[in-house]
C-alpha cells in the first residue's frame, strides 16, 4: 500500500471487541492511512456501503442474517468492493464462495497487512517484488492442469473476478502471458510435476 492512499475499510461484526479491535489494528497498519468504518447489523451495513461507498468489507460469515455478496455490491452500488471473511469460529467451507480473501482473530498485524495488500493490490513500488503470493501459486498450479477460471473459483472458493485479477498479476509479475510460459515457470519452480501438465504445449 502506498503511503497517500486513504483505504475505506468497512467491519461488519456484532462483537464490539472484536469490531473495535480490529478497526484499532487496521489504523495502526504503517505506511497507509485506513478509515474503518464499523457496522453491527444489517440496515447499518447496506447504509454504510451505500454512503461511504468503502474499497473493503470486512464481515463475518456467520453473523445471523444472509449476505449474497454480489446481490449486496449490486444494491449498494460498490461493484468493485473487495469481501473478506472475518474468521471468528469453525466456519463451513461452503460459505466462503465469493470472497476475496478471508482473516482470522488471530492472524498477525504483519499477515493482515500482507493480506491487503495483497487484495489490493497496491503495493509500493520499491517492495514490489516478482515473487509469487501463495494464493498467486495455487492458481498458477491450476492453470498448468488445464483449469478454466471458473473451475478455479470453484475449488479455491473464490469468485471468477479475483482468478482474474490474480491471473493478471500474475502476468504482470512474472511477464509470462501464456499458459505455456506459466507451464515452464511451474516446473522450472516444482510447483507441478510433468504429469500434472494436461497439454499447455
Amino acid at each position: 500500500m502506498r503511503e497517500e492512499d486513504v483505504i475505506k475499510i468497512a467491519i461488519a461484526e456484532t462483537s464490539v471487541i472484536i469490531r473495535s479491535g480490529l478497526a484499532t489494528v487496521l489504523k495502526r497498519m504503517p505506511g497507509v492511512k485506513i478509515l474503518p468504518i464499523e457496522a453491527i447489523s444489517l440496515q447499518t451495513i447496506t447504509e454504510s456501503l451505500s454512503v461511504h461507498k468503502p474499497d473493503v468489507l470486512i464481515i463475518n460469515p456467520g453473523l445471523p442474517f444472509f449476505f449474497d455478496l454480489e446481490k449486496l455490491k449490486e444494491e449498494c452500488e460498490v461493484p468493485d468492493m473487495k469481501c473478506v471473511a472475518l474468521m471468528c469460529s469453525f466456519t463451513d467451507s461452503s460459505l466462503l464462495k465469493g470472497y476475496d480473501e478471508s482473516i482470522s482473530l488471530y492472524d498477525a498485524a504483519e499477515t493482515l497487512r500482507n493480506k491487503m495488500d495483497n487484495l489490493l493490490n497496491m503495493e509500493s513500488n520499491d517492495s514490489e517484488q516478482e515473487v509469487l503470493s501463495k494464493r498467486e501459486k495455487e492458481i498458477v498450479i491450476c492453470v498448468v492442469k488445464g483449469m478454466t477460471n471458473k473451475e478455479i473459483a470453484d475449488k479455491l472458493f473464490l469468485s471468477i473476478y479475483t482468478v482474474t485479477t490474480h491471473r493478471r498479476n500474475i502476468a504482470r509479475k512474472l511477464q509470462i502471458h501464456s499458459p505455456a510460459g506459466l507451464t515452464i515457470y511451474a516446473i522450472v519452480n516444482n510447483l507441478v510435476a510433468l504429469s500434472d501438465v494436461k497439454g499447455n504445449f
